[in-house]
């Protein structure tokens, strides 16, 4: 079966061997025998069953799928023993605890096992899994508790912490925390035991199976193990009570005098090394007498190991050197301390602790308390080496890279340094000595190192030294008070001495005057210095260092000083800082004034912000004469004798009005600084007021800046802030910066615009920053400034030069930014909202005008944002008069009415109204204050009524040639219809994109409240009904401007539509509007009703109640047929028959109608029509008295029909009643045909005819509208009578009259078309631009429809004039000649449906060309010998491709062959490649209609022209990577797929929609076309194309034309009628092969055809079948014959074998093969050898003989080689 440790199969439910014999011993003894677990264990224990009698018994015991569990938990594979433990706590949680109970005696050793396991997650689950059976089991668990807590404490101690606190957590669950010591105490030998046998006897080998468990995996689980042994035993130490600890005494001296268990304070792995001293250190704080006994190993183990810095090791090893050195008396004496132990501290301290400063450092000064005299004797020596190493860590990498590092290092310096100094604090040589080294050689030292590290001035040294100053001074009073004098005097002379040092030096480096500046700051005033507090401060009192620090047993000195000690114990008391000020500023102002040195300005400057005292200004001052100016007295008077006030205004303002001066921020403190020493607030704003009117508006700014920073400042600047010198002087800065921002552009040397970059800042504080919500500066300065704004950007807005503006109104916009979003109640000034007006204004109108940037725009549209979200907020402003919402209403009502506004301009506006909508509905607390705003914003409805008769009339040419419309107003003038530029939009498309906008803002479109609405905006219905109409109009426009589209498409993009349509609140009041305004207006409203109830889709009975009774509509008005027109498919049919039935009683009695009778009639005849469309029931009588109507107008009314009238001068009402007859008529035939007579089918045709001749004769009224609409209809009468005739419905023949048909085929249909065929060539000579509105496009499609139909014999005999062209060599009738050379150049016009109707007339004329050049092409082939004959195909069609290929290679000549051109529908671009694919299209139809031989001369003709080869990379330009049809649903698309090439092309001209695909589509069908009908061309070519196009090619046509093509190939062969004598072909689809069998007399030939896979590009394979009495050579002559045959005719297999099978026949009948090609029939123009060798006599093909010839240049024969003549 394999081996042992092979995976069972997946899913293999028979058991196994063991369990089959387990089977079959219970079915034999009937108990299943207790079976050991399966787990490896170096042990003979049983895996999880007792080694106890009765094993079969107790295992009864347990639950089977416990059993089955336990079972899984013995197994080697993690996964499985991790889902094990998770299903047995699972199961302990839901089973019964009596169950659960049962397991308990197998537990322990299992438990034992799995909680060591090597896998993190099994550890962390077992616990997990244990909490659950304690939880159920509780006390049971009781008598198995000893042997499972040994690995329980252990399991509290693993490394992975999710699995130890799991274990925690299950010994809480198991025992409460008082208890917890007593079930210890009860388990401590159990316990000892199990610990002692890990560390002492376990090794990695011992513990798990080195056969089955790696090495690596091995050692990290000893490791492992031996960690939390020894952390468990701490642990039991700890929680074990102390008679319990001294019981175990005996147990643990035996652990402590094994060598192994020291030798771990030197073990590889630093988890093991640190959970050893952990133990240490317990053992010497709770067993000490245990320790003692093995002092010389455990003094080595720890002391020597001091320089461990590791960050697992270090922390537990210092907390056991410090219990060392407290618990052992003699340490000392174990261990040499100059050797072994202090030359590893100073390393290990020179190197900052190797990153563990804060770790290492905290236990310096508790480690050299402890030291005894004979380990630092000499002292000196020590003090030197040790905070020589401390100091040296300073600059170690970590300690410069990390603040904490360096600050723990600074901390444990300066604390060891003050012990140091405590313990030798007296007047002994040797006392003064160790002061001078530890002052003069340590302490000095560092403080210099430290001025020139900004690091360490940023640390804790300088509040450490301010510290032990104060500390100093308090002991002058003490015992040692000349000791600490004497100290505190050294110091300050050092101290002096190192500072001038610094200042005394004209280059000396600005960080140490910083760093002396930080220094002597500090000491001033510690308490604003400190960052963050120490839990634990450490002073020292005047006795020996002996009291309790951070480490219980460490020794630490007392603390002095606690944190509850206020802040004027913390500072300095002595005159030493302060004279050492005044010193240090007397030398620096010599630098400053004689030397002119900035680095010493920049100190004065930090000295006096913290000594802002007047001794130092006295000090500063000795340099001057002391007499103030005479001005000076008289304005500042007693205050000039202030030393501060004397050097501000001698010194500091002359410094501050320096024009080279860059940085005055550090001179704006000495400002500060001086002004502390006022005595009063007055004196401080009298020293300001003087300051303002001297010095630089930059100066001004930043002291207005700093006081706005600080309290204190701001409360001695507040009195000038207020003052009128301050408010004056911004008031005049501020009309002066307008002034020169209205010139344009100033220089930048002007000497204000030089101060831009403050003054306007200073502007803007000025008006924004508030205090206790008051103004920064006094109110009535406020309004002054904001007035002059106004005014200001009010003028701006005027200039036409706006563009120079700009940083203008860029620093204006942000002043008023400011000012709107900071100060409250700002818009109170009447200045401020029309300055928020008018910033909203120059928002709102177009850049092209105002020339501001869109960063500008954008800072202006926060700015007014903000105003107006202050003004309603805060001031609650309602839409009244005066109002800023009011005004800026109005002001956009009047823009929107009167302004020439383009679609950006609009965009802009609307964007700007939208944003103050927005503004208003977020920040309004009432609902109606938006509301207000549009109500003012709406034009009257008489301004509605004025802008609806501004717009364009040209929108209803769609709806009345489409017939959704019946409009009869007066014509306008041709030149109305003209194209015309837009300059502006009209004015009604954009207050309804204004409202449009923003009218969902304040009704949203979901909301279902419509009272609320209608209480709010009362015209909102009126207002919805107009942007409905403005949607409708631009929707009707066509070929409208581009400003016009744009439009439109904003407001798609805006999706206003569907916003009106979804608006729930108005939906009944805006039906009813619309309905009213149809019937009163009709025109453009109905329309616009008819497109809202399709989008909303009413209920019939909301539509019934607003039409009420149909007779309300009569008498029929233009108006009432409109709405009749809509509303007709949603009435009822009752409705309908009633609207029949009145209309039919008016046209009946149209003789009493006095005037306008015709108006009447036509009204009546359109609601019948309309009832009629919807399929309303109708009896044959009306339509018998309707018919007798009008022939009754035909006798009495005849100039109502139009016959032989100038239709260009007939008004639309005229020309709308003929048409109404016809749109009948065109029903009748559709519907009730057998009604009418031989009378009536006269009058129909003979009418019809009768109109087709009047629109003949009107062709240049075409532009006409209207008259479109008379052809059109004409022409759908023509349509439906063709239809008719052509397909007469059964049994209706026998109705009709019986030469009814016979007149219309021999008259009529020739009447119609002799009509139709000339009237469409005469359309694009009369309107010969298609873009123009005036082309009738419409009149197009109908008359290409209806000539769609014409008969090929009228093509053929047409009455065309003649048009020939010059030089073109032609074999067709002069007719059909013409018809090409009149109707081929109309392919290239740009108008599509005038393409295709040409097309289609073309393409059925195109199989007969062909014959006309049978004759002439064999009399070519006989006369010209040499070279292979070549002929045209028609030359129309080619001069029609020879004229677009060089216009196609510039339209698609960017992209390369494979790529895909995307080409506009209906652009030049898509005609002109629309008709060039046409041509093709014709031309593939001409060539598959040729025969053989024409079809090579043919096809020479286009090798030699290359324009198969040029269509071919354009086909592969305009094909899509994937031509899949589009629109097909996703199931189909995968299963049936269906792509351009499975699809035939539509080419309608009706088509308007998808035409996108149009051209790719064709093609498409045009490379298909290719394919199939010149297969051997393509394949030249493709052979003939480079790498990539060759590849491109191949995998294109493989994928998506092959399979359809050798399919629909494979297909024609089955379904071929076509027979042959003697040859039989079969086909079979599946394998794409093709069977021919020729058979005669005694011979039996069998060749397969084998389509490739890339058919038709690769070759076609022919292979051998069976063969009787043919000779080898013969049969490899006529297999290759077939091959040539198939690959180089341009036709079908069928073609090809009819030509292999004449070529065989021709060899039977006696033919000789020609001699070159060893064929009888040519392979490529099928000719037979003709061409004789007078010597050999042997014939051969022309066309061979001339390759021959050229090829060898030789004229000799292939064989004899003589002459050949």
């Amino acid at each position: 079966m394999g081996g042992k440790n092979k995976q069972r199969t997946k899913g293999n439910v028979r058991p196994s061997s063991s369990g089959r014999a387990a089977d079959l011993l219970a079915r034999e003894s009937g108990v299943i025998p207790g079976f050991v677990g399966f787990g490896i264990s170096t042990s003979n224990e049983p895996g999880y069953v007792p080694a106890v009698h009765g094993a079969e018994e107790i295992d009864h015991l347990v639950d089977a799928d416990f059993r089955l569990v336990l079972r899984k938990l013995s197994k080697r594979d993690a996964v499985t023993k991790l889902k094990a433990v998770q299903e047995f706590g699972a199961m302990c949680q839901e089973r019964e605890s009596d169950i659960v109970k049962g397991v308990l005696p197998y537990w322990p050793r299992i438990y034992c096992k799995i909680s060591l396991d090597h896998d993190r997650r099994v550890r962390e689950a077992t616990q997990q899994a244990f909490e659950q059976l304690i939880l159920k089991v509780k006390r049971n668990l009781a008598p198995y508790l000893k042997g499972i807590m040994g690995h329980w404490i252990i399991a509290q101690c693993d490394t992975y912490s999710p699995a130890a606190s799991a274990a925690s957590v299950a010994f809480q669950t198991a025992f409460p925390l008082n208890k917890q010591p007593e079930a210890l105490s009860f388990c401590k030998d159990e316990v000892l035991n199990v610990l002692q046998d890990n560390l002492l006897k376990e090794t990695a080998d011992t513990l798990s199976d080195p056969q089955s468990i790696p090495e690596e995996e091995r050692e990290a689980k000893y490791m492992r193990l031996l960690t939390s042994s020894l952390l468990a035993l701490k642990r039991l130490l700890v929680m074990i009570p102390q008679t319990d600890r001294e019981a175990l005494g005996e147990h643990l001296a035996h652990v402590l005098s094994q060598g192994k268990f020291w030798k771990y304070s030197k073990h590889k792995t630093p988890q093991v090394r640190g959970a050893f001293f952990e133990v240490v250190a317990a053992l010497c704080e709770l067993a000490p007498q245990l320790v003692e006994a093995e002092a010389a190993r455990a003094c080595s183990a720890v002391l020597l190991s001091i320089d461990d810095a590791d960050p697992v090791v270090l922390p537990p090893l210092w907390e056991a050197v410090l219990h060392i050195l407290s618990s052992i008396e003699d340490c000392w004496t174990h261990v040499n301390a100059r050797k072994g132990v202090l030359p590893k501290l100073w390393v290990l301290l020179k190197e900052g602790g190797h990153g563990l400063a804060t770790a290492l450092h905290p236990n310096m000064l508790p480690f050299i308390s402890k030291l005894p005299a004979e380990v630092t004797e000499p002292k000196l020596d020590f003090c030197r080496s040790f905070f020589t190493s401390i100091i040296q860590g300073l600059s170690s990498e970590r300690a410069v890279a990390s603040p904490s590092e360096c600050a723990a290092i600074v901390f444990a310096t300066m604390e060891c340094l003050r012990f140091l100094l405590l313990q030798n604090a007296g007047e002994e040589p040797e006392q003064r000595a160790m002061q001078t080294v530890l002052i003069s050689e340590q302490l000095l030292p560092l403080i210099d190192k430290s001025l020139g590290n900004p690091a360490l001035q940023s640390g804790p040294l300088f509040l450490q030294i301010t510290e032990m100053l104060v500390s100093w001074e308090k002991r002058t009073t003490g015992n040692d008070a000349k000791t600490f004098q004497r100290l505190l005097v050294d110091f300050w002379d050092g101290l002096g001495s190192l500072c001038v040092g610094y200042v005394d030096q004209e280059q000396t480096e600005q960080v140490a005057l910083e760093g002396v500046a930080s220094l002597l700051q500090i000491m001033q005033n510690p308490c604003k210095q400190v960052k963050r507090k120490k839990s634990v401060k450490i002073c020292f009192s005047d006795q020996e260092a002996k009291g309790q620090g951070e480490d219980p047993p460490s020794g630490t000195p007392p603390t002095e000083l606690s944190e509850s000690q206020g802040k004027q114990d913390s500072s300095l008391r002595s005159s030493h800082l302060l004279e050492l000020v005044c010193q240090l500023a007397e030398l620096n102002m010599v630098y400053v004034c004689e030397r002119n040195s900035e680095r010493h300005l920049h100190f004065l400057a930090l000295l006096l912000r913290a000594f802002p005292k007047p001794q130092v200004f006295q000090v500063l001052l000795k340099s001057e004469d002391g007499k103030p100016e005479q001005g000076l007295e008289a304005e500042l008077g007693a205050l000039t004798e202030n030393p501060a006030v004397r050097f501000l205004l001698q010194r500091v303002v002359m410094w501050l009005r320096q024009d080279d001066r860059q940085g005055t921020d550090f001179l704006v403190d000495m400002v500060f600084s001086a002004l502390h020493c006022c005595n009063s607030k007055g004196e401080q704003t009298l020293v300001l007021n003087h300051l303002t009117m001297s010095l630089k508006w930059g100066v001004i700014l930043q002291i207005i800046q700093k006081a706005c920073a600080d309290a204190g400042y701001l409360e001695a600047c507040r009195g000038w802030l207020k003052g009128s010198v301050l408010g004056e002087r911004l008031v005049g800065l501020a009309g002066e910066l307008c002034a020169f921002g209205l010139k344009g552009s100033p220089s930048l040397s002007s000497p204000l615009m030089s101060q831009n970059s403050h003054s306007w800042p200073l502007i803007s504080l000025a008006l924004s920053q508030q205090s206790n919500n008051e103004s920064l500066i006094g109110k009535v300065y406020v309004e002054q400034i904001i007035e002059r704004l106004h005014a200001t950007l009010t003028e701006a807005k005027g200039m036409s030069d706006a563009g120079n503006m700009e940083p203008l109104v860029s620093f204006i916009c942000d002043v008023a930014s400011n000012f709107f979003s900071s100060v409250k109640g700002c818009l109170l000034l009447a200045a401020a909202e029309e300055l928020v007006l008018t910033i909203f204004q120059l928002c709102a109108l177009d850049q092209t005008l105002t020339h501001l940037s869109d960063a500008l725009l954008q800072k202006m549209k926060l700015a007014y944002t903000a105003g107006v979200h202050s003004l309603v907020t805060q001031l609650g402003a309602g839409v009244t008069k005066g109002t800023f919402l009011y005004s800026a209403a109005v002001w956009v009502k009047t823009l929107l009415l009167t302004s020439t506004l383009n679609a950006k301009s609009l965009q802009v506006l609307v964007q700007a109204v939208q944003s103050l909508a927005e503004t208003l509905s977020s920040a309004q607390q009432s609902e109606c204050l938006l509301s207000q705003f549009i109500c003012c914003l709406t034009p009257t409805h008489e301004e509605w009524v004025c802008l609806r008769k501004a717009l364009p009339p040209q929108w209803v040419k769609r709806p009345l040639l489409c017939g959704r419309l019946r409009v009869t107003e007066e014509i306008p003038g041709v030149e109305l219809w003209k194209v015309k530029d837009m300059s502006r939009l009209p004015a009604h498309l954009c207050a309804s994109a204004v409202l449009g906008k923003i009218i969902f803002i304040a009704v949203p479109a979901d909301t279902q409240q419509e009272e609320t609405d209608t209480s709010e905006l009362p015209d909102l219905r009126h207002t919805v009904a107009e942007i409905l109409y403005a949607l409708q109009w631009c929707e009707e426009m066509e070929h409208c401007p581009a400003m016009l589209a744009e439009y439109y498409k904003m407001l798609q993009d805006w999706n206003i539509a569907e916003k009106t349509h979804s608006n729930s609140s108005a939906k009944a009041g805006i039906l009813e509007t619309l309905f009213t305004r149809s019937r009163e207006e009709g025109a453009l409203w109905s329309l616009t009703l008819a497109s809202y109830i399709q989008n909303t889709k009413p209920d019939a009975s909301i539509i019934k109640s607003h039409c009420g009774n149909m007779e309300s509509f009569y008498p029929l008005s233009e108006q009432s047929v409109c709405t009749i027109q809509v509303l007709c498919s949603s009435l009822t049919a009752a409705e309908r028959e009633g609207l029949i039935a009145l209309s039919i009683a008016e046209l009946l009695n149209w003789q009493e109608k006095e005037q306008d009778c015709a108006h009447s009639v036509w009204a009546c005849l359109a609601v019948l029509h309309c009832c009629l469309q919807a399929e309303t029931p109708v009896e044959e009588e009306i339509l018998l008295a309707v018919m007798a109507t009008l022939l009754e107008w035909r006798n009495s009314r005849e100039e109502w029909f139009l016959f032989n009238s100038d239709l260009g001068k007939a008004s639309a009402a005229e020309l709308a009643l003929p048409v109404e007859m016809m749109c009948f008529l065109c029903w009748l035939v559709d519907h009730s045909p057998t009604v009418l007579g031989s009378t009536h089918w006269d009058f129909l045709l003979c009418s019809m005819l009768a109109w087709l001749e009047t629109a003949s004769e009107s062709s240049g009224a075409f532009w006409n509208p209207w008259v479109q609409q008379f052809v059109c209809a004409n022409c759908e009468l023509i349509v439906r009578l063709t239809d008719f005739f052509i397909a007469l419905p059964a049994g209706v023949a026998e109705q009709l009259p019986s030469e009814l048909s016979s007149e219309w085929q021999e008259f009529f249909v020739e009447g119609i078309h002799n009509l139709l065929l000339p009237l469409l060539v005469k359309i694009p000579v009369e309107f010969p631009e298609p873009d123009e509105p005036l082309f009738p496009m419409a009149v197009v499609v109908a008359v290409g429809n209806a000539l769609s139909y014409i008969p090929i014999q009228l093509l053929t005999q047409n009455k065309l004039p003649a048009r020939f062209v010059a030089d073109q060599n032609s074999s067709l009738p002069d007719a059909l000649q013409t018809l090409l050379n009149t109707l081929g150049p109309l392919l290239l016009f740009k108008a599509r449906p005038l393409q295709l109707a040409v097309y289609h007339m073309l393409h059925k004329i195109m199989p007969l060309l062909p014959e006309s050049d049978r004759e002439s092409a064999t009399a070519k082939s006989e006369d010209e010998d040499e070279e292979e004959p070549c002929l045209s195909p028609p030359a129309a069609i080619m001069t029609i491709l020879t004229a677009t290929e060089e216009l196609l290679e510039n339209i698609l000549g960017g992209v390369q062959v494979g790529g895909f051109a995307v080409v506009q529908p209906l652009s030049m671009e898509h005609c002109c490649i629309l008709g060039y694919l046409l041509a093709w299209k014709l031309l593939l139809t001409f060539f598959k209609a040729a025969p053989s031989q024409l079809r090579v001369q043919y096809s020479l003709h286009l090798r030699k022209t290359r324009a198969l080869h040029k269509l071919l990379l354009h086909l592969f330009r305009l094909m899509p990577e994937n031509p899949a049809l589009p629109g097909q649903p996703t199931e189909m698309a995968s299963k049936d797929p269906k792509s351009f090439f499975t699809e035939n092309l539509s080419l309608s001209l009706h088509q308007t929609e998808g035409l996108q695909c149009e051209v790719p589509h064709l093609a498409c069908s045009v490379y298909y076309g290719a394919l199939k009908d010149l297969p051997a061309m393509v394949r030249l070519w493709w052979n003939s194309q480079e790498k990539r196009v060759f590849s491109i090619v191949d995998k294109f046509t493989s994928k998506y034309v092959s399979s359809v093509l050798s399919l629909q190939e494979i297909t024609s062969v089955q379904s071929s009628t076509q027979t042959f004598e003697n040859m039989t072909v079969k086909a079979r689809s599946a394998t794409r092969e093709v069977i021919a069998t020729y058979s005669v007399d005694d011979i039996f030939i069998e060749l397969v055809i084998q389509l490739p896979q890339n058919y038709p590009l690769g070759s076609i394979s022919v292979e051998s079948g069976r063969r009787v009495g043919v000779a080898v050579q013969q049969w490899r002559n006529w297999m290759l014959q077939l091959s040539t045959y198939l690959t180089n005719q341009n036709g079908s297999i069928m073609e090809g074998l009819s030509l292999w099978k004449n070529n065989v026949d021709k060899r039977f009948e006696g033919v000789e093969d020609c001699m070159i090609c060893f064929s009888v029939i040519h392979g490529s123009n099928y000719s037979l050898p003709k061409k004789a060798c007078r010597t050999c006599k042997k014939k051969f093909h022309s066309a061979c003989l001339y390759k021959w010839f050229t090829s060898s240049n030789k004229s000799t024969c292939p064989l004899c080689r003589e002459t050949f003549f």
